[in-house]
């Protein structure tokens, strides 16, 4: 998608009329453009001159957006975001009010309250006004971009928001010119009383009036439309500007536009990680919370990736530079909220229709209005004030505001907490899902098998086992030979050479100790070469009951013993299901595993259904399949994900996955948490129930506002609106509608509730419901890493337990509660796996 900055736009309406004028350009496949962020997307064949000419044919101005990473461009990009509005709407603002204070006193202070007034004015009223119109002369001419983009529009048979105020501004100026005319003439015939009636009805300061309060309104507009874009400004300012490289042994601080990869730069505590690059040296922590929110430092080492804005909090780290420039993960995210600015919602179709025949409507209607007075026997003046009360109360912007503000604050919201929705479709679209489909593995479980039980047979140590089984796993190139490695590693435990090393794919593994044979590998196979007792087959049916790998290993004849592995599941997986199921979504688990492991998986996740046994490519006929029952979401991080997130109504990439996978999504999770998943589908949720609000107003407020303006409630209720009032009520709409949305910043998206406050609650809210508990539990009996799922299991298991930080080396739980669970049902819970809780604090 290529986007442009667009000049000249004031309401829906031009917007609506930009991107008509785009569409039609030959080669042009689709264009949608942005009122909020004055910006518009484009994707097709077409030239840029092409299309900036239409743009320009239109009435308007256009430009290509700045790209690239050098600091000339970021400059350009941070200008294009920056509130060059609100400056100078503030100065014509002042300026405005300090003529209108003196017209209001000469036409209202004196007229009405009989102000005192200079010797000069006593019985010349011809000289008050001209001294109005002088005022209102000035103040017309002070907010002269009304008249001019205004009478542009009309020229280019495109009426907007400005047109409506210049036709009601000068229509008020016109008449009341005339009237001064009229007042001349009978002031020199010596008609006093005649020239008093037409005192009356000059109407400069409702000219004057208008001007200044729609330029109130167009400034808390645009003051609260830069709010809306601080979460984009401020990925930006995270973006470092110099980089320490090492070149020939010696440190060089150079522009980070001059990095490239391969190059060798070092950061120091405190410093900024200049671009994406693996550490070659040195162990530190580091904070990566600018990219995925989460506070917490991760440590670092050498191997171990690292990205560009996060912080170097300890130590001192050696880094070789593997992304550069528009490449960083930063510039991803830039540009992942960037387009999903520059795209429109569905939703937003409704009030673009509407806004492209708005203002012609409301132009007749003030037509209907006068004419339907001076019929009724309304003197000119009466049936003027009404046509132009209901020119000045009828607001397009309202419209054409109500989607992309709320757009842009959610996707602010979503990228600050490490949920990226790459257009503004995913992030409506989200919440509408009925079905979550989640990938196994790498989604529900961490991807990585992990020793979880060491079966000695009788009369070997777990020792014995461990080296018996690291002597052959060390050969092996199997991704579970790797868990048992790290499992040795972590016991300390060496392994013995060995010789004749032979794979036998799908078996297992055999090699030689001096004249000792060794075997490793599944059931069947070591059934072959030794004796299993009755009870070692009952342990290992059970171990696969568990969803976990048994692996058989025996030396000279007899059998050593079993270890199982197993690709744990993750810590939040179990809540965040139960999150899905509380929010009203089938939850489903798809997986090429066979049927007993998936199941056992699924039941500690809490899955509703389960999908096993299906191959890659098998994926996305099930997701077709789903489908059909609903509105379906997919969750996945590998390759073979892929078709099937692109064939789901949305698809969402956990950020650790494949290139291939976040390419094919529509949302990207940071953070890789399954628990930004209900955050994402909550966000999505509250983003379009602030949409339909800011819609509601926006059409409320002009089918109420246009009648009450034409005067069809004078009949029944006697009710009246002078202009002034009509032009208050139209600078307060747009900004009512921004307001609204700026309310997103305030929900949170795991709680699903709105903050408030700097506690993130309001008094009424904190005392009606507390907030989240923390107890931490002492528990001994713990030894390994299947304990920590045992416990943590037990604990999410328990209503009202929100997450659990299980850790056997700190013979330690912490949970964090939504509400207060007494303290025996916690330890109940633990000690009905057999484990001892010695305290809750």
């Amino acid at each position: 998608m290529r986007q442009y900055s667009v000049t000249g736009m004031s309401c829906a309406a031009c917007a609506a009329r930009v991107e008509k004028a785009v569409n039609s350009v030959p080669g042009v496949d689709s264009c949608s453009v942005n009122l909020l962020t004055n910006s518009m997307g484009v994707e097709g064949a077409a030239g840029d001159s092409d299309i900036i000419k239409a743009v320009t044919d239109a009435g308007y101005g256009a430009r290509p957006k700045a790209k690239g990473n050098d600091a000339g461009s970021r400059q350009a990009v941070e200008d294009e975001l920056s509130d060059r509005e609100t400056p100078v709407l503030r100065k014509r603002l002042i300026a405005s009010i300090v003529f209108l204070i003196p017209l209001l006193y000469l036409s209202m202070g004196h007229m009405m309250w009989e102000w005192p007034l200079p010797p000069f004015y006593d019985d010349n009223h011809v000289a008050m006004g001209l001294t109005q119109l002088v005022l209102t002369g000035i103040i017309m001419v002070i907010n002269q971009k009304f008249f001019i983009n205004g009478i542009r529009s009309l020229i280019h048979r495109a009426p907007n928001m400005d047109a409506l105020v210049a036709l009601g501004s000068s229509a008020a100026f016109l008449w009341s010119l005339f009237v001064l005319f009229a007042m001349t003439r009978a002031s020199a015939d010596g008609n006093s009383d005649l020239v008093m009636d037409y005192m009356m009805d000059f109407y400069f300061e409702s000219a004057a009036m208008i001007l200044t309060l729609i330029t109130v309104g167009k400034m808390l507009e645009a003051r609260s439309k830069g709010r809306t874009t601080d979460a984009l400004k401020g990925l930006m300012k995270l973006s470092p500007k110099t980089a320490t490289l090492v070149r020939e042994g010696t440190e060089v601080r150079v522009p980070v536009e001059e990095v490239r990869a391969g190059d060798i730069f070092v950061v120091r505590p405190g410093e900024n990680i200049p671009v994406d690059g693996v550490v070659t040296e040195g162990i530190s922590a580091v904070n990566e919370s600018a990219l995925t929110g989460e506070s917490i430092p991760v440590d670092k080492e050498a191997g171990d990736n690292v990205s560009a804005a996060t912080v170097n909090v300890s130590g001192f780290l050696k880094c070789r530079a593997v992304r550069v420039g528009e490449d960083t993960t930063l510039s991803q995210i830039i540009r992942m909220v960037s387009d999903a600015a520059a795209t429109k919602a569905p939703i937003a179709k409704i009030a673009d229709k509407v806004s492209g025949v708005f203002v012609p409507l409301v132009i007749l209607a003030a037509l209907i209005t006068f004419a339907v007075w001076m019929l009724l026997g309304e003197n000119i003046g009466t049936a003027l004030t009404r046509a132009i009360a209901v020119l000045v109360i009828s607001c397009p912007c309202a419209l054409g505001l109500a989607t992309p503000v709320a757009i842009m604050v959610g996707n602010g919201v979503g990228a600050k907490n490490g949920i990226l929705f790459k257009t503004a479709v995913s992030l409506e679209e989200t919440g509408k899902a009925e079905i979550v489909v989640l990938d196994k593995t790498g989604t529900i479980t961490a991807g990585e098998p992990i020793v979880t039980d060491i079966i000695p047979s009788d009369g070997t140590s777990e020792e014995e086992l461990m080296i018996l089984a690291l002597s052959l796993e060390s050969k092996s190139e199997h991704p579970l030979a790797r868990a048992v490695i790290n499992k040795a590693s972590e016991l300390k435990v060496e392994g013995r050479e060995v010789s004749a090393f032979t794979a036998l794919p799908g078996n297992g593994l055999t090699a030689r100790i001096g004249d000792k044979l060794l075997y490793g590998g599944k059931p069947d196979f070591i059934r072959s070469k030794v004796e299993i007792t009755k009870e070692t087959e009952d342990k290992a049916a059970a171990l696969s009951e568990e969803g976990k790998t048994p692996l058989f290993f025996a030396e000279d004849g007899r059998l050593a013993g079993i270890i199982a592995v197993s690709d744990v599941i993750k810590e939040d997986s179990p809540g965040a299901v139960k999150e899905l199921k509380e929010l009203g979504l089938k939850v489903v688990m798809l997986t090429g595993d066979n049927e007993r492991t998936a199941r056992a998986i699924g039941k500690k996740a809490g899955v509703d259904e389960i999908i096993a046994g299906v191959l890659p490519d098998g994926k996305e006929q099930e997701i077709r399949s789903l489908q059909e029952r609903g509105r379906t979401v997919m969750v996945g991080d590998g390759i073979n994900d892929a078709p099937a997130l692109t064939r789901a109504d949305i698809g969402i990439a956990i950020g650790a996955g494949t290139d291939v996978a976040i390419d094919a999504a529509d949302i990207v999770l940071m953070k890789s948490r399954l628990m930004d998943v209900p955050a994402a589908i909550r966000l999505s949720r509250q983003t379009l129930k602030n949409i339909h609000g800011n819609l509601f107003w926006a059409f409320f407020y002009n089918v109420i506002g246009i009648p009450l303006a034409a005067g069809v409630f004078i009949p029944f209720t006697g009710w009246k609106l002078n202009p002034m009032f009509a032009a208050a009520a139209m600078s307060l709409s747009s900004f009512f509608v921004v307001t609204n949305a700026l309310r997103l910043n305030l929900f949170d998206i795991y709680g699903g509730k709105e903050k408030a406050g700097p506690e993130g609650r309001s008094k009424n809210e904190a005392s009606a419901e507390p907030a989240e508990i923390s107890k931490t539990l002492t528990i001994e009996g713990m030894m390994c890493e299947h304990c920590e799922m045992t416990v943590r299991n037990a604990l999410m298991s328990i209503d009202g337990v929100r997450s659990a930080d299980v850790s056997h080396e700190k013979n330690r739980a912490v949970v964090l509660l939504s509400h207060d669970i007494p303290d025996d049902i916690l330890s109940s819970a633990v000690e009905a796996k057999d484990y001892h809780v010695t305290g809750i604090a």
